[in-house]
């Protein structure tokens, strides 16, 4: 299989720049605040003790709160990732290393942005990182459809799907994830797998960066994922074991 044959899916938050420093946190609070206020009364939002139960009980059982609400409260997919998304100043929330459109324009192949994260959202990240000329095309989660059903990551139909439009097959596909659900389902789909593990947060009593460093080290590589590396720039260096 030659190099320029590969299809490269990356996806973003927590892959290619640090979400969980400050946006994941807004997000979570938005989420919230926005959940209160559609299972309130209609005069009082619910309290946050409600709002934790219902999260947890739709995300073990839908794997998403989003599909939860849709099912039960008629909450529009838009409106949820709207309300989930808003941000003073999204780009002073941004942390990422340096490299990054270098590491792409090296890597030989197609690339294509698959995020469960909404349009608007990613494309201003995918902007203010300067990486949006690299990518070949750009899936949110808004168009992440099969048979008009929405179905994110980690949908093995979504990336059958995907690999068929494409007209690729799996082995020449790699994705690029921090998410080890989504990488377990690339698998079984037959794709490659190349897991990122800068961005998982460690216990809070390791506070040293050499500690952090240490442990991710230690984070022990699945059977389903072909490649484990801190970074995506160590990338490049792993491509003889994602042919």
């Amino acid at each position: 299989m030659s190099n320029s044959s590969l299809l490269w899916l990356f996806d973003l938050d927590n892959t290619l720049h640090d979400a969980s420093h400050a946006i994941f946190p807004a997000i979570h609070q938005n989420m919230n605040a926005y959940m209160a206020r559609v299972l309130g009364d209609g005069d009082t939002p619910a309290d946050a003790a409600t709002v934790n139960a219902v999260r947890q009980q739709y995300w073990k059982r839908y794997g998403a709160t989003l599909f939860g609400m849709i099912k039960h409260h008629n909450v529009k997919p838009a409106d949820f990732l709207r309300e989930a998304h808003r941000f003073d100043d999204l780009t002073s929330m941004i942390r990422a290393e340096r490299g990054l459109q270098r590491l792409l324009q090296r890597l030989p192949g197609r690339k294509i942005l698959l995020t469960n994260a909404p349009r608007q959202y990613s494309r201003q990240v995918l902007r203010h990182l300067g990486l949006h000329r690299h990518f070949a095309r750009h899936i949110p989660i808004e168009a992440m459809q099969v048979h008009g059903q929405l179905r994110p990551k980690p949908s093995k139909a979504l990336l059958r799907k995907l690999l068929a439009r494409e007209r690729i097959s799996a082995h020449r596909c790699i994705l690029v994830e921090d998410t080890v659900d989504n990488l377990r389902a690339a698998k079984k789909v037959g794709l490659r797998t190349a897991w990122v593990t800068q961005y998982l947060r460690t216990p809070s009593k390791l506070q040293s960066p050499a500690a952090k460093a240490g442990a991710q080290n230690t984070i022990k590589r699945p059977a389903y994922v072909d490649v484990k590396v801190k970074s995506v720039r160590q990338l490049s260096g792993s491509l003889h074991r994602l042919r």
